[in-house]
């Protein structure tokens, strides 16, 4: 975009690494000033933020705050107002991924995962919707397919996205007509760095995936910057983005 003022202003949480770096690069392509927000990578996102000023000057700033602890969210919200004094854009990517057997759930385990991929998503909703009516934005909330198929041995991931998937639907009805609210769905895209899935169990996921491969994070980050800034008639969806994985679990 010629004039950088004009350009509209996005934010990413969790947008430091992995899915999410490709989502604020895609978007950042796409011509939209971002700010970067994070939980703990601040390194990476600052590299980043570094890496987009470059290209573009003045067209990213990093953010950080682990949104699931009350009172983060809203701070964010006044941090990306006070810089760029409007949003046309959310994306909520931050999440926490860890198995949760029945029998060993605690409040810790329930905090971090409701908190990170409902709670905060909620509330940083909340906290932008006004800005967001003024610019008729839209939000992104990245789900998973597993909200409506529950992963075996994570369980409070998987009702936390369920949550979310109903979340989406639900702002999308109460933020019409101004603000638009969908969903992604990944599917088998970006595997976990710990190893919580060895490679047999990669293989067989792989097996059940109607296109027989893995996705990329582009193919993610593709479809976000399709619903933010070029699908003005589609609100309250989510958008399955899975090789057809979730018709074949």
């Amino acid at each position: 975009m010629k004039d950088p003022v004009q350009a509209p202003v996005v934010l990413v949480t969790g947008g430091a690494r992995r899915v999410g770096a490709e989502i604020v690069r895609t978007l950042h392509e796409a011509g939209a000033r971002i700010a970067l927000h994070y939980r703990q990578s601040a390194t990476a996102a600052e590299r980043l933020a570094a890496e987009l000023d470059i290209a573009r000057p003045g067209s990213a700033f990093t953010v950080g705050g682990d949104l699931a602890v009350d009172g983060v969210p809203e701070r964010v919200a006044q941090a990306v107002l006070a810089r760029y004094g409007r949003l046309d854009g959310l994306v909520n990517n931050a999440s926490s991924f860890f198995p949760t057997e029945v029998g060993r759930i605690d409040r810790a385990a329930w905090d971090d995962l409701i908190g990170s991929n409902l709670k905060g998503p909620l509330f940083l909703s909340q906290a932008l919707a006004p800005a967001l009516r003024e610019t008729r934005g839209a939000i992104v909330n990245i789900v998973d397919i597993h909200a409506e198929q529950p992963l075996r041995h994570y369980l409070l991931y998987s009702v936390a996205k369920s949550g979310l998937a109903g979340l989406t639907r639900a702002l999308a009805l109460e933020l019409a007509p101004e603000v638009r609210v969908n969903g992604v769905s990944p599917g088998p895209i970006d595997w976990p760095e710990d190893g919580q899935f060895p490679p047999e169990e990669r293989a067989r996921i792989v097996a059940h995936t109607l296109l027989q491969r893995t996705g990329s994070p582009a193919d993610i980050a593709r479809t976000v910057r399709f619903l933010l800034l070029d699908a003005p008639y589609i609100t309250g969806q989510i958008l399955a983005v899975d090789g057809g994985r979730s018709i074949h679990l």
